[in-house]
């Protein structure tokens, strides 16, 4: 007895735990156009028959219970776009799911992984000020450990401020902006010149330099990432947005091997060492397994080793023999920069259209693979349905040819019948018209004497 209402205690208390953590998400509809104006929201627009929407859908629960407990000004909900398509469209939905958050007449996307703690991250980031402020040396040491990047504009009003704020407001959504002044940093750190943009990370700072820089808003985008990263899907979909070259170690993190270790650390020392030449153009990174990299150039590439891809054509670069020291592998870099590396795959019509059939294959593949029953009833069926409508219409012109050719002949028939009957009926007065005429001739005979007679 003692355990049934143990039990029974734990299932009201998870029911009213679930309840509570649905209550933080706000289920919105055609009204929430109205009432959003004077809040800051974070929106999850989804499709009901969508895998990676169900898949979202706890992680989004968990999402909102965080910033409602937290504190945060941000409300969190979910719109069932299908249902509200014309709301949607207004939003800029094209497919699901889209998370936005929405701030005023501002409506930011989230590119990132559909984890907790990064959209959480987004959240509370793009719902403050573009730029904050630092007020002391304490608070500059604390925003230096808890992010890998930071970039902070130094020294008073000026022009670049002014550039340096609609920077923000255009890339807050991918890394943090702050102000400070010289007073807060460091003795050891030294600016050339004042007011200036500076980017720490990778223990150590870079300056924006206007004349070989070229737009503040473009070396942002460049420097917004560490100089060498761990590179998923995700990431390199953002640093296609770079403009740079991606030069990648592709290693096995599972099953690591000497040779793994030796590249890797090859493509750390050359990030570090060679920033000056190369940071520039290259983002420098390893990944670990192959998959991906296979599906990006539809290939085969080995495990380990190193490769660098251009995400703006498709062009992928390997080296023409094994990198195993620092020399080849800078050597290898620098070929690709100057053009005289083989350059691989690009976005020519030929390649789209081995793209196309590579992806209806890996498709078709990963569907008999993960259920062959379902693969079958996927593709068998509409196979069979055509065959039968090729059959069906293959028959009908069949019956079609046979009912003319009948027709026809029945026709055939017909006429010479008719032409036959013409003969019998010619023939029959052909032969009664002498006939005739020979009656004709004895009638004339017989009259001719007793004409005489009387005369």
């Amino acid at each position: 007895m003692a355990e049934v209402k143990a039990c029974v205690f734990y299932g009201i208390v998870a029911s009213f735990l679930t309840s509570a953590v649905f209550a933080f998400v706000e289920d919105l509809d055609d009204t929430f156009k109205d009432k959003r104006v004077n809040d800051i929201w974070l929106v999850d627009f989804y499709a009901p028959w969508c895998g990676y929407c169900k898949k979202l859908e706890p992680i989004w629960n968990e999402v909102g219970l965080e910033l409602k407990i937290s504190g945060s000004p941000v409300r969190v909900g979910k719109m069932d776009a299908t249902a509200y398509s014309g709301m949607s469209s207004e939003f800029g939905v094209r497919g699901y799911p889209t998370i936005k958050l929405l701030k005023g007449d501002l409506a930011y996307n989230y590119k990132g992984p559909r984890t907790k703690d990064d959209i959480i991250e987004f959240a509370n980031r793009v719902a403050g000020p573009a730029v904050r402020s630092l007020p002391s040396k304490e608070m500059f040491e604390h925003m230096l450990k808890r992010h890998n990047v930071l970039f902070v504009y130094v020294g008073g009003e000026s022009p670049l401020k002014e550039k340096y704020n609609d920077v923000a407001s255009e890339l807050i959504v991918y890394t943090h902006f702050f102000s400070a002044l010289e007073q807060v940093f460091p003795e050891s750190l030294t600016l050339p010149e004042l007011p200036a943009v500076v980017v720490f990370k990778d223990g150590g700072y870079f300056t924006y330099d206007e004349y070989e820089d070229a737009s503040l808003s473009s070396w942002v985008n460049r420097e917004r990432f560490q100089g060498y990263l761990q590179i998923d899907g995700f990431t390199l979909y953002e640093l296609g947005e770079t403009g740079k070259l991606v030069a990648i170690a592709v290693i096995d993190e599972k099953d690591p091997t000497e040779e793994s270790d030796r590249l890797k650390t090859l493509m750390q020392r050359v990030a570090k060492e060679h920033r000056e030449h190369f940071s520039r153009d290259f983002q420098f990174g390893h990944m670990d397994g192959n998959d991906y990299i296979n599906s990006l150039i539809m290939g085969e590439v080995a495990v380990p080793s190193v490769i660098i891809l251009n995400t703006s054509n498709e062009q992928y670069f390997l080296p023409s023999e094994a990198v195993g020291t620092m020399e080849q592998l800078v050597h290898f870099i620098k070929s690709v920069l100057n053009g005289s590396a083989q350059a691989y795959g690009g976005d020519g019509f030929i390649q789209r259209i081995k793209r196309i059939a590579f992806d209806a294959k890996s498709t078709i593949t990963s569907v008999f693979r993960s259920s062959p029953l379902l693969g079958c009833f996927l593709f068998g069926l509409p196979l069979g349905v055509i065959s039968l409508m090729c059959y069906g219409i293959c028959t009908a012109e069949s019956d079609y040819g046979s009912d003319d050719t009948d027709a026809l002949k029945r026709l055939t028939d017909e006429e010479d019948e008719d032409e036959e009957e013409e003969q019998e009926r010619e023939q029959s007065a052909e032969l009664e018209g002498p006939e005739e005429d020979e009656l004709e001739g004895e009638e004339g005979a017989e009259k001719d004497p007793a004409e005489k007679k009387t005369d």
